[in-house]
């Protein structure tokens, strides 16, 4: 949404058109770089790019619950629970994803998401929190709940999680006189045959072996059975005492895709090639919330990726913009340039360009794209700093109990619903 409105803001002469904008908070986020926010690598601030970059567009803050095709209207829920309605001759839906939470008994009440900049925060203070509650702790059960953490899915947000963690919580131990290394774990979780399985399979291996270098336990092919406060159960009778588990196996469609009563593909908007919904030019849907065919891949759809969603907004600038008369429309059609996973500690695995990067190298080219993905340059240097620092200095070791449990809790997912609220 954002990468469209920056391409609708240079396409369309001044008076051409009304831009406005429905979203809950005032940034865009750039979302692969949170593990490293979680780890204290990146600054939360320095991933948010301020809204208020978008000169031309007018902001409603709040979250859009309802849309009426007919009458052309959005209706919009604020942070005060006021709702209002907004008229529109061209719409553009990208209400992005959620965490996917499956029916896993205690899940939604005990297991936290990483998808957002208060998770990612939160996370980094819960970890914390419990080392230093187990540093207070003689050996036995409790302590090694306090010192156990537990991520499920081994995609790009769980392998870097867990990397990332791994190595930000071996250099606060310093901190803690009674800890050590071996009282430490980190356990990964994930049903399928191995970790990333979007990479080449010996980029695959390449990130497994990294993470057990680092005493990562990888338990794959097993999945929760259920959960508790303390103790996760797994479907081949292991049952581990733990007090923290991140949830990041899957991603959903914004639950307002299921409101607009048009058809989805595996819960995500049906569209064409140019992005538009069948049958209806005056509404575009892009990014995690679209089933946008893949051209070079004739028979399926893009992925759900920042780097498909963030081209996919320029494509509908596009088009938007020739629809009211400014270009012309062409559809949506990308190759994707690879993908890369950092590792932390100069280690990351990289396939740009169909090419296989380990190493140090992979970690120069993961951080040059991230760079120029980020969109914009007061981002990338306050980044590039961060990273600098990082290079130079300890980390701080400091839990300022910013967020309170309850906001990262999966169940939080269900009480931001699209509906409005009582009364």
């Amino acid at each position: 949404g954002f990468s469209c409105l920056r391409g609708l803001e240079r396409r369309l002469p001044r008076g051409a058109a009304e831009l406005v904008l429905v979203n809950p908070s005032d940034y865009h986020l750039y979302t692969p770089l949170l593990p490293q926010v979680a780890a204290g690598v990146v600054n939360p601030e320095d991933v948010a790019v301020p809204l208020r970059a978008l000169r031309r567009t007018r902001l409603r803050p709040g979250v859009a619950i309802g849309v009426d095709l007919d009458a052309r209207t959005v209706t919009v829920c604020d942070r005060d629970g006021d709702v209002t309605t907004i008229g529109w001759d061209r719409l553009v839906l990208a209400p992005g994803s959620v965490t996917r939470a499956f029916p896993v008994p205690g899940l939604k009440e005990h297991a936290h998401g990483f998808k957002t900049i208060t998770e990612a925060v939160y996370l980094r203070e819960r970890v914390l929190a419990q080392l230093e509650l187990a540093d207070g702790l003689s050996e036995g059960r409790e302590r090694a709940a306090c010192t156990t953490f537990v991520v499920v899915g081994a995609g790009l947000a769980g392998t870097e999680y867990v990397a990332q963690m791994r190595m930000f919580v071996r250099s606060a131990l310093a901190a803690y006189p009674r800890l050590r290394a071996e009282h430490i774990r980190w356990i990964i979780v994930d049903p399928g045959r191995r970790i990333l399985s979007h990479l080449d399979p010996r980029l695959s291996e390449r990130a497994l072996a990294i993470l057990r270098s680092r005493d990562v336990e990888v338990r794959l092919g097993a999945a929760v059975d259920r959960l508790t406060a303390d103790t996760v159960h797994l479907n081949d009778g292991t049952t581990v005492a733990c007090r923290l588990l991140v949830w990041t196996a899957g991603v959903a469609a914004g639950p307002l895709v299921g409101e607009l009563g048009l058809p989805t593909e595996k819960g995500r908007l049906v569209v064409g090639a140019d992005l538009a919904v069948p049958g209806r030019p005056d509404v575009v849907a892009l990014g995690d919330a679209a089933a946008v065919p893949d051209l070079t891949r004739p028979g399926s759809v893009c992925p759900q990726t920042a780097q498909h969603a963030m081209r996919q907004g320029h494509a509908a600038a596009r088009n938007v913009a020739a629809g009211l008369g400014y270009g012309r429309a062409r559809p949506y059609r990308h190759r994707d340039l690879g993908a890369v996973a950092d590792l932390g500690g100069g280690q990351a695995v990289a396939a740009p360009l169909d090419l296989r990067v380990t190493g140090p190298a992979a970690a120069a080219i993961t951080g040059a794209y991230h760079l120029f993905a980020l969109p914009a340059t007061g981002n990338r240097l306050r980044v590039a700093v961060d990273w600098a620092l990082t290079g130079l200095l300890s980390r701080r070791i400091v839990s300022l109990g910013l967020v309170p449990d309850a906001a990262a809790r999966l169940s939080r997912a269900e009480q931001l619903s699209i509906r409005p609220p009582d009364g």
